[in-house]
């Protein structure tokens, strides 16, 4: 079977990304970490790639138990480490529908972090604004996952509860926009040199209502296979034979309401089904993080392994029949 083929691939020099579309931010702390991150004269480099992808069908026979992929779990939020020196590594950027759309303002959940900590991330905004293309993943035909490779990650801010530094309350999310600049200075590390990051966006379903929809889960499941397809794609051309490593966690979890155990549940069946050979999901936590992990993984092992596998249809059923209804925002 030939190797899908994306909506959109695009090629850009670093340097000239960055020179000629340059990040437009909207808030001062988001400008002071610019400032640690990209201090005069520290210049970017190298090639930034990337795709858009079109939904791709889920297969007609699907066997979760027999797709190889290696499962793990850790305890921390994204730490960009790599888990395999051999592999092609990406990162799940828990997208909004409009491609990195607020990494510019105060808001600071996954997707601005991510934005903030790679910040060539916002002269491809801008670049795709003023083009032909379409900076989103997900349209009226249904989600178009976007893949960008080779972003140079050239700092880390810290998000964790810390007095002494001026953080009691964190700075992720609505704390990050209400601390001071000298706060966020302190927070913010140049990463030196910088280290290259892939990124697969994934645009969640937001705000829903009661028991989750047979239409909602299949449109999920499909958002994540096609991001987790078109990673192992793009990992060919980087390396042929390649093992790939996706990162991921609780997508779709906080602001938009996602159920904890059922957005993990479709990702392992995704990454699955992808051909993925090795999940990384970060729980942020081990106190409280693990245990929806832990469930999910129970489920796709016990429930929706049988010998032999089953239709894709057959598996949407299984999973609209476990009930699982849509949480709270939780509001940051």
């Amino acid at each position: 079977m030939p190797a899908p083929e994306p909506l959109e691939r695009l090629t850009f020099d670093a340097a000239t990304l960055v020179a000629e579309h340059p990040p437009v931010l909207r808030h001062t702390n988001k400008l002071v970490v610019m400032s640690v991150a990209c201090a005069e004269g520290c210049g970017h480099s190298g090639t930034v790639g990337y795709t858009r992808w079109a939904a791709m069908p889920l297969p007609d026979h699907v066997d979760p138990g027999a797709g190889g992929t290696v499962v793990e779990s850790r305890p921390t939020i994204y730490d960009y480490e790599p888990v395999d020196p051999q592999a092609v590594e990406w990162h799940v950027n828990f997208a909004d529908p409009l491609l990195f759309y607020a990494y510019g303002s105060g808001l600071f959940a996954q997707d601005e972090m991510q934005s903030a900590e790679h910040p060539v991330l916002g002269s491809l905004v801008e670049a795709l604004r003023v083009g032909p293309h379409r900076a989103v993943t997900e349209d009226d035909s249904g989600p178009t996952p976007v893949l960008v490779m080779g972003v140079e990650r050239k700092c880390h801010v810290a998000t964790d509860s810390n007095e002494s530094q001026g953080r009691p309350r964190g700075l992720y999310g609505n704390e990050f926009s209400a601390a001071s600049a000298e706060v966020v200075r302190r927070a913010t590390t140049r990463v030196e040199p910088p280290t290259i990051t892939n990124i697969i966006a994934l645009a969640a379903p937001s705000y829903g209502v009661g028991a989750y929809t047979r239409e909602q889960i299949e449109h999920i499941l499909v958002t994540a296979y096609t991001g987790f397809s078109a990673a192992v794609a793009e990992s060919a051309t980087i390396c042929t034979g390649a093992p790939v490593v996706v990162h991921t966690g609780y997508w779709g979890c906080g602001v938009f309401g996602g159920d904890r155990v059922l957005m993990p549940l479709l990702q392992l069946v995704a990454a699955h089904l992808a051909g993925v050979d090795r999940l990384v999901f970060h729980t942020t936590t081990a106190a409280d993080g693990a245990e929806p992990f832990e469930e999910a993984v129970s489920i796709v092992d016990e429930a929706l392994s049988p010998a032999g596998g089953m239709s894709a249809g057959e598996l949407l059923d299984t999973v609209v029949a476990m009930g699982f209804s849509w949480g709270m925002s939780d509001g940051r």
